[in-house]
């Protein structure tokens, strides 16, 4: 059996593993690469296998750094199905041709750049997601199904948006079942609105992430405190606007939730918040349809299946006109835009006319990737470049981790610590180096396990003689 590591290896984007046995050949992920210079080339890259001779794929969760280049595949040749929890298909409906609307976009303005010299196609289209929409399979959680005679698989939840998953992958061979198990992202435990990771006893082969293996979240008390006095001394002290980069699938409907609980408690002023993302507007209202994936304290929480529509202070922003008009609002505001790492969407507009205000703020709920806006925001920088103009930051920039929608490094290895024996091979993914190395150190040094924090591109194998069979 080979385990190869095509994307988020040594580095937070890109996720996509190809597994290979005799008879079978599949992907789990199929992420887009986001952030730096080097991500749209990286995109665009031809795969390094024949998209024909995929049978299928296993997706963790819907976001686009694990489901973004689906409608390449698919435009590349693949035929089989997308296998996928029923929430995770129902943003996918969402994600995957907002993706493409961007593509398109994106690749007009390149055209118009180079003034019609250059013949340039978008990565894919919308008639490519569409497409491949046509191929996903809804799967419950802790249902086995088959997607290939030599394999059965289980989707666990793992905490970390709606729908997020952790794969238990079974692949017979030489009449032995090698169990694989995929963490996928997973999330913090004890964080509002989504149940905590399910805990795995068992596996032959572990592939785990690494976002934050090398740190701790600040508890949620902690952050909670912090989120008011930056809202309260922004809008009320400074007379200034809140800019919230939020990623438009999970931490947008976690900030909501935290902003209506905190004034529904009377500990935050009731203060005026919009979500200008269509994507994050959609988002919102299938996590309303799916209560079921909800922890009981965000059921408990009166008004939350009508957010939206029930808060006098919340808007949601659909069209580019109501997006501008954003722009025009001096104080008073939280604005909520999407992407999560400032590198595209509305977001950018706010930033452009919030930025260079020293009584506004940036507050970044999210990860930072390395090379992207976000990051170099975090990093302190003094200026950046916004459509083409020079940009100074006078607002201040304030990050949270305590939002993450991401284990911290205690939270990982307490995951881990639930295998009741180790398992035979453990690889540490979708970390930047040195939370990944920090983190495999970690599980040798507290478990004794085996592990190895493997290079982009970098192909495992092993025999079923070297696992415990099952």
């Amino acid at each position: 059996m080979k385990l190869g590591f095509l994307g988020a290896a040594r580095e937070v984007t890109g996720s996509c593993f190809l597994v290979e046995t005799t008879g079978v050949r599949f992907l789990v992920d199929c992420g887009m690469v986001q952030g730096g210079r080097e991500a749209p080339a990286r995109n665009r890259k031809p795969f390094p296998f024949d998209p024909a001779s995929i049978d299928f794929v296993l997706l963790t969760h819907a976001h686009i750094d694990h489901s973004g280049l689906l409608p390449k595949l698919t435009r590349a040749g693949f035929k089989g199905s997308i296998h996928a929890t029923t929430a995770t298909v129902d943003l996918l409906g969402v994600m995957l041709p907002d993706s493409a609307h961007i593509q398109e976009s994106e690749t007009r303005r390149a055209v118009r750049r180079s003034r019609g010299k250059r013949p340039i196609e978008p990565l894919y289209t919308l008639q490519d997601a569409r497409e491949c929409l046509k191929q996903t399979n809804s799967v419950a959680y802790d249902q086995e199904f088959s997607p290939h005679a030599k394999v059965r698989c289980r989707f666990r939840d793992a905490g970390h948006i709606l729908g997020s998953a952790i794969i238990e992958v079974w692949v017979t061979g030489h009449g032995r079942a090698t169990k694989l198990v995929f963490s996928g992202d997973l999330g913090q435990p004890g964080r509002p609105i989504l149940r905590d990771p399910a805990l795995i006893e068992e596996a032959d082969i572990l592939v785990v992430e690494s976002t934050y293996g090398d740190r701790r979240h600040q508890d949620l008390a902690t952050t909670e405190g912090e989120m008011i006095a930056i809202v309260e001394k922004t809008l009320y002290e400074r007379g200034g606007n809140v800019i919230m980069p939020a990623f438009a699938v999970g931490r947008t409907q976690q900030v909501i939730y935290l902003l209506h609980r905190l004034a529904g408690e009377g500990r935050l002023r009731h203060p005026r918040i919009f979500v200008d993302s269509p994507m994050a507007t959609e988002a919102t209202r299938i996590t309303r349809e799916h209560l079921e994936l909800f922890d009981e304290e965000a059921r408990r929480l009166a008004g939350w299946q009508a957010q939206g529509k029930d808060i006098p202070y919340l808007r949601f922003t659909a069209s580019v006109d109501d997006s501008r008009a954003l722009n025009q609002i001096r104080s008073g505001a939280i604005i909520i835009s999407a992407s999560g790492m400032c590198d595209a969407g509305r977001i950018r507009h706010h930033l452009r006319h919030n930025l260079p205000r020293k009584e506004c703020c940036v507050l970044l709920p999210g990860f930072q990737a390395q090379g992207t806006l976000g990051r170099r925001l975090v990093d302190g920088a003094k200026r950046v470049r916004l459509f083409d103009e020079d940009i100074p930051v006078r607002a201040s920039i304030h990050s949270i981790d305590g939002l993450s929608a991401h284990a911290d490094q205690a939270a990982l290895l307490d995951w881990a610590g639930a295998f009741r024996k180790p398992p035979a091979r453990t690889f540490v993914v979708h970390g930047e180096s040195s939370a990944a190395l920090a983190f495999a150190e970690t599980l040798r040094q507290k478990l004794h396990w085996h592990v190895t924090v493997p290079e982009y591109g970098q192909t495992e194998e092993w025999s079923s003689a070297m696992v415990s069979p099952r």
